[in-house]
């Protein structure tokens, strides 16, 4: 049996000590060598080598877990008891740009569940972490999402997948049903990242498809231990898949369900 409370404290440190890497890298980086993976979707030798420290050094924590990674410089093992899904960068193209938010998402997952979360926010120093029913923290202190109950007054987070031409009808109707009723709609560039910030109550919701478990699996969990809701877009489990990501405060969930229900329909 893992000790988790004691577990993430170790994985803070690992997140911190990664983020102070990228914020190095950073400073010296050279957009010459940035690749493109997809339309739109890049990466670097910032991503893959930081991974490959959080690989190293999450290997030390727990020798016999597994790993799901965002740019797969290990292999992939998804059937030992317990595995890794981590981010090493989420944010490539605010990194690149030199934007914020850029993270590194962590998360500790067994078979069933996602048992600990760990996002650093590097422009910020901010650390966002949790552990399964020990309740979610900024830093040292604990946080909880916001009060808001009225779409008028809600602040929307959203995501544009790279694939404009499979999403573009969902972003479409999802603006037109949002844009002008609710409080503000922002795009900031970083899931694992904004899914702390609604649990940390600074926006009520976040919406994004075409994701992969590495951008939320960490996220996730801290939300809902701020008392937070994540599903999917027809209100599934989204925690072992990432697939879609439909987040909120928990009070205007059914809402905003009512709303992508309407953007799938377009």
């Amino acid at each position: 049996m893992v000790d988790l409370k004691q577990l993430v404290q170790e994985v803070k440190k690992v997140a911190i000590e990664t983020g102070y890497f990228l914020k190095e890298e950073r400073a010296k980086f050279d957009r010459s060598a940035v690749q493109e993976k997809g339309p739109h979707d890049y990466v670097s030798y910032v991503d893959k080598a930081s991974e490959q420290r959080l690989v190293a050094q999450l290997s030390l924590l727990l020798p016999n877990a597994g790993f799901i990674t965002e740019e797969k410089t290990t292999q992939q093992y998804v059937t030992e008891e317990y595995c890794w899904v981590i981010d090493p960068l989420d944010g490539t193209t605010n990194f690149i740009h030199d934007m914020a938010p850029y993270c590194v998402s962590i998360a500790l997952r067994n078979k069933h569940e996602v048992l600990l979360g760990v996002v650093y926010e590097v422009c910020r120093d901010e650390c966002f972490w949790a552990y399964k029913g020990g309740g979610a923290y900024l830093n040292e202190q604990t946080i909880q999402v916001s009060p808001i109950a009225d779409m008028s007054q809600a602040q929307i987070l959203l995501g544009f997948p790279y694939d404009s031409e499979r999403f573009r009808p969902v972003v479409l109707g999802l603006i037109a049903q949002m844009y002008g009723s609710v409080g503000a709609e922002r795009l900031l560039g970083s899931a694992a990242a904004e899914l702390c910030y609604v649990a940390a109550g600074r926006a009520e919701g976040r919406i994004e498809g075409l994701l992969g478990p590495w951008d939320v699996a960490a996220g996730t969990l801290i939300l809902s231990e701020a008392g937070g809701t994540t599903t999917d877009f027809t209100g599934g489990d989204t925690y072992l898949n990432g697939r879609e990501v439909l987040a909120s405060n928990t009070l205007i969930h059914e809402q905003l369900m009512k709303v992508v229900s309407y953007a799938l329909a377009q």
